[in-house]
């Protein structure tokens, strides 16, 4: 955190997480980093748009599979960026000198990390608003824009969620900020490396049950039976359990074990 955060005691009987996601998300956004971040993923979804509309190559898919790629690229990338923001959240307040006068604030450590992860989940709630208008442009004419935006938001906030209090929890814990930083980006490799497995890899009950526990490739086939099969929205339900789970389990984990390691070298405080 960049900035003072300033608590009074009048602001005693309120819940303080709410200060440190304010001064977070100034950080964020008028700091800039959010808008660069958002600029780039509005650059992003602005050459898939045109590839889909207009290259050759790409012109055998149909509107509903173009609809699901730009989801699919919202959801990844929104997620992307808050686990990598939030994996800079308590490491990088180390290596930039702001830990200490962060932890002698009179607010409860559970609550900093609650306030920077509400902040860290802007960014995917953001990233979803910017997806809009290209998969309106890419859906327009079948009718799959509105399925499209709330299957994104229903499988891409349990993700974000989760990937973000992930990344909160590895910076709690590493003693520096490349260390986390690299465990970050190394499990999302992780996660979404099945995503790119050939079809004929992804047979068979072993190969279903690995797509269904991994909240990434769970997430995915939940919203594109939707998007791309026009499936009711009560049909794979099933698929929901890992990135609702995650999301639960990473929360828990970020809120009540990483304040723990809230001290000015990382690790378990004692």
């Amino acid at each position: 955190m960049s900035g003072d955060l300033v608590v009074r005691d009048s602001d005693a009987g309120r819940a303080r997480w709410a200060a440190v996601t304010v001064q977070e998300l100034r950080d964020l956004w008028l700091g800039g980093r959010g808008l660069v971040l958002a600029f780039a993923f509005t650059a992003l979804l602005s050459v898939i748009a045109y590839l889909s509309a207009t290259n050759e190559s790409l012109n055998f898919l149909e509107q509903r599979e173009s609809v699901n790629l730009a989801l699919q690229v919202a959801v990844a990338v929104g997620a992307l960026v808050a686990l990598v923001v939030a994996a800079d959240a308590v490491s990088g307040d180390r290596e930039r000198g702001t830990i200490e006068a962060l932890l002698l604030t009179p607010v409860p450590r559970w609550q900093i990390l609650l306030g920077k992860l509400v902040a860290v989940l802007s960014l995917w709630f953001v990233a979803l608003v910017l997806a809009l208008p290209y998969v309106w442009f890419l859906g327009r004419g079948v009718g799959v824009v509105g399925e499209a935006m709330l299957a994104g938001l229903l499988v891409g906030t349990p993700v974000a969620l989760a990937l973000a209090a992930l990344g909160l929890s590895i910076s709690a814990f590493a003693a520096t900020n490349r260390l986390s930083l690299s465990v970050s980006v190394l499990v999302l490799l992780a996660l979404y490396a099945p995503t790119q497995l050939p079809l004929g890899a992804s047979q068979g009950w072993l190969a279903e049950l690995l797509l269904r526990i991994n909240p990434v490739t769970a997430a995915e086939h939940y919203s594109s039976g939707i998007v791309i099969n026009g499936h009711p929205w009560s049909q794979d339900t099933s698929w929901l359990l890992a990135p609702i789970a995650a999301a639960v389990v990473m929360t828990v984990v970020a809120l009540v074990i990483a304040p723990r390691a809230m001290t000015l070298d990382g690790g378990v405080q004692r």
